[in-house]
């Protein structure tokens, strides 16, 4: 029988005796920035949201740059930075326990190899390396350390990718065979402004390769155990003939102009394809200088379903519909039929977008941005190995100079180097953690 009196008084304490705990601040992280371009003003975008994350140095040689970052973090409220020119002076201080590293492609390995034998964790922007020599350095700077290098390729957290990783891991799809991606961007519009020395045009005139991989062979890798019991062995790589920036450039400053008439050595598609150590293909697509909607070009295809990114769909052998039909010739055959990715979200959904879909994620790229930042920061703070390592790092920007070296040989196979030293054979996958990919 209820005691009422008791039920009363209960219902009439202070409310303060009914307030949950409050969670302990996490301890600061001190960032550093080096490189101080559009992409960091992205990147202070998410970092004003994620708790503990500082920025406490930042370094540019163009002073322009500089006033506009300190700008902006004075909106935002936070405590002005200390100012380097000289990126070397900024890894010398010990109030920094980490960089971020969003400069120009050649640039982002050596800076984060300096960064590795300093002590600091780095993190760099997307892109391809030059040489493998330089990856070498990175890795072995880890090693030496043991810091690590992340780089912040967003996509490894977008939803539809954790989700086909948790579908893959929970043996939906059955063995894995073969999986495509890609970077297929309109750029012309700008990437043709040769003397505005825009990066990519610099690239796209004397370079010809797929110099920007990653966006989907990060997430295909993480999918495939790379580095941890399964490897990349060699690969081929073959381009196209190169017409659309040399159209963008000529429709921009005119025909017969010394800029319109700038030759682009980047084929209007690169076609690479790589093989792993346990079987399976990769095949990537690099294309930004002829018409179309952007898309990643993602495909995953086991013995048992495929996820296929540019029908938003996914089929599951044995669970997705399929119809029996008859031709015209009275023969019966099955159509199989796609399902929404969407309507995998509420079963499958990975257990990081389990946690974060309900929250608003606040930065760039529809909150991606701040969920890469904040695996770094957490690393960083825990003194972790990051979800991306080096030996990741490595592996995927390698296929930049390495399809770089398979099409001036005529589409001949490159070998892979093995970064890891024969470890990826007995390296499990990386501990649990809320991060883990």
């Amino acid at each position: 029988m209820t005691n009422r009196r008791t039920s009363a008084s209960a219902s009439r304490r202070p409310v303060s005796a009914a307030r949950p705990r409050r969670r302990p601040r996490l301890a600061p992280v001190r960032l550093g920035i080096i490189g101080l371009g559009v992409r960091t003003e992205v990147l202070l975008a998410s970092l004003a949201g994620i708790e503990g994350a500082e920025t406490v140095a930042v370094c540019d040689v163009r002073e322009a740059a500089v006033a506009k970052i300190l700008g902006i973090l004075e909106r935002q409220g936070k405590p002005a930075p200390a100012v380097f020119r000289d990126y070397r002076r900024l890894l010398e201080q010990r109030a920094v326990d980490a960089v971020l590293v969003p400069t120009s492609w050649n640039s982002h390995l050596p800076i984060a190899t300096d960064a590795l034998l300093a002590g600091k964790y780095a993190a760099i922007e997307v892109g391809g390396a030059s040489s493998t020599e330089e990856l070498w350095r990175l890795v072995r700077a880890s090693e030496a350390t043991g810091v690590s290098c992340m780089m912040l390729e967003n996509c490894c957290y977008a939803r539809n990718e954790l989700m086909v990783m948790n579908l893959v891991r929970q043996g939906l799809f059955g063995e894995l065979i073969h999986c495509e991606g890609g970077y297929e961007h309109d750029l012309r519009e700008f990437a043709c402004m040769v003397e505005a020395g825009y990066e990519r045009s610099i690239h796209n005139r004397f370079r010809n390769g797929d110099i920007y991989p990653t966006h989907q062979l990060g997430p295909i890798a993480k999918i495939l155990d790379i580095n941890r019991g399964n490897r990349f062995l060699k690969l081929t790589s073959t381009a196209s003939k190169a017409r659309g920036m040399q159209l963008a450039a000529r429709k921009h400053y005119g025909a017969g102009t010394p800029f319109g008439e700038i030759a682009f050595n980047m084929g209007d598609i690169v076609t690479t394809v790589i093989t792993c150590a346990n079987g399976e293909t990769i095949t990537l697509t690099h294309g930004i200088a002829l018409p179309r909607p952007y898309s990643r070009n993602g495909r995953v295809q086991g013995t048992r379903g495929i996820w296929l990114e540019d029908a938003n769909g996914i089929y599951i052998d044995g669970m997705s519909p399929s119809i029996q039909e008859i031709d015209v010739a009275g023969n019966p055959y099955t159509t199989h039929k796609w399902e929404p990715v969407e309507s995998f979200y509420e079963t499958y959904d990975h257990p990081i977008w389990q946690t974060y879909r309900r929250q608003k994620q606040l930065g760039g790229h529809g909150g991606i941005d701040s969920l890469a930042l904040r695996a770094f920061i957490d690393a960083v703070r825990d003194r972790a190995e990051t979800p991306i390592d080096a030996y990741d790092v490595a592996a995927w920007m390698s296929v930049t100079c390495l399809s770089e070296q398979s099409i001036a040989c005529g589409g001949q196979p490159v070998p892979f180097p093995d970064f890891t030293d024969g470890k990826w054979i007995a390296r499990g996958r990386a501990p649990a953690g809320p991060w883990a990919l």
